[in-house]
């Protein structure tokens, strides 16, 4: 990669995380212009030179970064932890953000007051396999995070029917006996007649800054990386004469030894 190729950012395409995303570029006095105005798909980061902005689909900005298709990226942990294969070796957390925050559960009928905890939930799967000669239905968005959560709590039982609208809806429309989705308030899963068993709890979500550890990283890629770390430091920290870089320093130091 040429010193000449710009620093990849990709964010949000629509939505309220689109304007949060857009929010935390300009606190940090690097507001982003969208090419070709709101149905735009790229654009550049004003004042850090070489950069190019890419509106994808939240789930999309996830597996772009584990690919290494973005040097950075702005999407939530739920899809960083469903959407790729080995995150944990190939994206870096950079930081929370504090805003897209969401819990991803399990979610039972409250009519199945035998079901409290995962455990129950395992042995209902069982019974419901001998009972009816087939497998209980999960009906999720996030496959790979309910299979992991699953085999921890020894749940195997079950067949994963893959939710492309209202989730919540799955059990009482007969399209599934459960469901894993995210909540905020537990409202929807409440209106739906829907429990959380006490264990339920997978993953607690919110948005992040994060970094591919496979984009190729070039020294010109670095400094401009470095120049965003220390806008989005300084916006954070309280005003003072001299405002103190540390925490960005700190931060670009972790990152930088795990950067190709």
């Amino acid at each position: 990669m040429s010193d000449s190729a710009p620093l990849v950012i990709a964010i949000p395409s629509k939505g309220r995380i689109e304007e949060d995303s857009h929010a935390v570029f300009v606190q940090a006095g690097l507001p982003i212009a969208r090419n070709g105005g709101a149905r735009g798909y790229f654009g550049t980061l004003q004042g850090v030179e070489n950069t190019e902005v890419r509106f994808l689909a939240s789930g999309e900005i996830a597996a772009a970064l584990e690919a290494g298709q973005a040097h950075l990226g702005i999407t939530g942990l739920d899809l960083i932890r469903d959407r790729t294969v080995s995150p944990d070796t190939t994206i870096a957390l950079v930081k929370p953000l504090g805003f897209g925050r969401a819990d991803v559960v399990v979610a039972v009928p409250r009519s199945w007051i035998d079901v409290a905890v995962m455990t129950d939930l395992a042995e209902a799967a069982a019974l419901f396999r001998h009972r009816h000669h087939r497998h209980m239905r999960v009906a999720t968005k996030y496959a790979r995070i309910t299979r992991a959560f699953f085999a921890r709590h020894g749940l195997v039982d079950y067949r994963l029917v893959e939710s492309g609208g209202a989730t919540e809806a799955a059990p009482s429309n007969g399209q599934a006996e459960l469901i894993v989705d995210i909540t905020t308030t537990g409202a929807t899963l409440k209106a739906n007649g829907l429990k959380v068993p006490e264990d339920g709890l997978i993953l607690k979500s919110e948005s992040y800054l994060a970094a591919s550890l496979r984009a190729p990283w070039s020294r010109e890629t670095r400094a401009r990386l470095r120049t965003v770390l220390d806008a989005l430091e300084t916006a954070e920290a309280p005003p003072a004469p001299k405002p103190k870089r540390g925490r960005a320093n700190k931060l670009f130091s972790e990152l930088s030894g795990k950067l190709r």
